[in-house]
């Protein structure tokens, strides 16, 4: 395993660094959060003309064909930046799921779109169960003579009110495991039935949605893959889109340490720079600590997503563990060293620790994923 990154990975942070600082400024982000859709469509067609809204699409269907550590070197240049709209959910959520479980005509007919910056996608998987795992896929899908019924409820689905296209998780039959049975159908915008309402977040740079499905009737053509087989293909999607939070997690915590020690450094007390002080020293080195260490963990689960290695999935919940607690920790102690400036609403520090607590619940907190590290191994 090589610990380092190519010319072109370091060519494409350097790249995503200074169009966000230029492009998305937290002036605009504050604008934008504001916003219900969440994004501007000029600065959308400027994410196309990078070529990043198919960063990882192969080249067939309009993408850059770049691997799965390349996207998140891309999310973490997003993340510093706490950029917002539908990114995550377009490329990352629907984007994957699609490439993962579509079947062709969906890919030719949904990727090129997505690309090009025409089309948005999102992915709906929770339910008001919260159950992470399989056994929480309930919505039914009933069989009607060649069509589906589906109806039931989705939570916190990542903007799905301005998405063009919904891939819905639904459970067409039981089986012997929860695994089973498990179907994906892709939904387009305006479908009969289907109805989506924007909730109230705290971290308003995410807008996350509820929606329901009534009686909601599709034929053979939005069927994702094989009739019960969904699971498997979903299960790597959420595992891929698991490390791409992290990755973005690092990202912001990486801004809140430079913020706080460039404060540290002009900020006087008694004739002295709070950095000058042990306890301020202490509390930035811990902070320190907790970015090296995410990144660390991050990027080695990037690679084995990227790879396949067997040991994939423990890396995957291994890395959220611990970001979803480390991201936490630093902004809240970015907030601390800011002494009171950082608990105001004209300082950016608020944006990215609301971002930090709205990322650590999402996929499942440390908690959820400890418990998945011990199941993996055999504990």
């Amino acid at each position: 395993m090589n610990f380092g990154f190519s010319e072109e990975q370091d060519l494409l942070r350097s790249t995503a660094r200074k169009f966000f600082e230029n492009e998305c400024p937290s002036e605009k982000v504050r604008r934008l959060m504001e916003a219900p859709e969440g994004m501007e469509p000029a600065l959308w067609a400027r994410l196309a003309e990078q070529g990043w809204l198919g960063l990882i699409s192969p080249e067939e269907f309009g993408g850059m064909g770049l691997g799965f550590v390349d996207l998140v070197v891309l999310m973490e240049e997003m993340g510093r930046a706490v950029v917002p709209g539908p990114y995550f959910s377009t490329v990352v959520l629907g984007g994957l799921a699609i490439l993962e479980a579509g079947a062709a005509a969906q890919k030719k007919e949904w990727l090129p779109k997505i690309a090009e910056g025409e089309r948005r996608a999102t992915l709906a998987w929770m339910e008001p169960s919260a159950m992470l795992g399989p056994e929480g896929v309930t919505l039914a899908a009933s069989r009607d003579g060649d069509r589906f019924l589906l109806s039931g409820t989705k939570l916190f689905v990542h903007d799905a009110h301005t998405a063009d296209a919904i891939v819905v998780a639904a459970r067409t039959s039981s089986g012997k495991t929860a695994e089973e049975g498990i179907t994906l159908f892709l939904l387009p915008k305006g479908t009969a039935g289907l109805a989506v309402t924007l909730l109230p977040t705290m971290d308003q740079t995410r807008k996350l949605c509820e929606v329901t499905l009534t009686g909601v009737s599709v034929g053979a053509e939005a069927v994702m893959g094989e009739v019960g087989g969904g699971w498997p293909p979903l299960a790597r999607v959420l595992d891929r889109a698991t490390v791409a939070l992290c990755a973005e997690m690092c990202g912001g915590a990486q801004k809140v340490l430079e913020m706080t020690v460039e404060y540290a450094k002009i900020r006087q007390t008694f004739g002295r720079p709070i950095g000058s002080y042990q306890g301020v020293k202490h509390k930035a080195a811990d902070m320190l600590v907790d970015v090296e260490n995410s990144k660390s963990i991050t990027y080695y689960a990037a690679w084995a997503m990227d790879e396949g290695v067997p040991e994939g999935p423990l890396a995957v919940s291994m890395a959220k563990a611990y970001v979803s607690d480390a991201y936490r920790r630093v902004a809240a102690a970015g907030i601390q060293l800011h002494g009171g400036i950082g608990f105001t609403w004209e300082h950016d520090l608020h944006l990215y620790f609301k971002r930090a607590k709205g990322s650590e619940l999402t996929f499942g907190d440390a908690t959820h994923h400890r418990e998945r590290v011990a199941q993996l191994v055999n504990l």
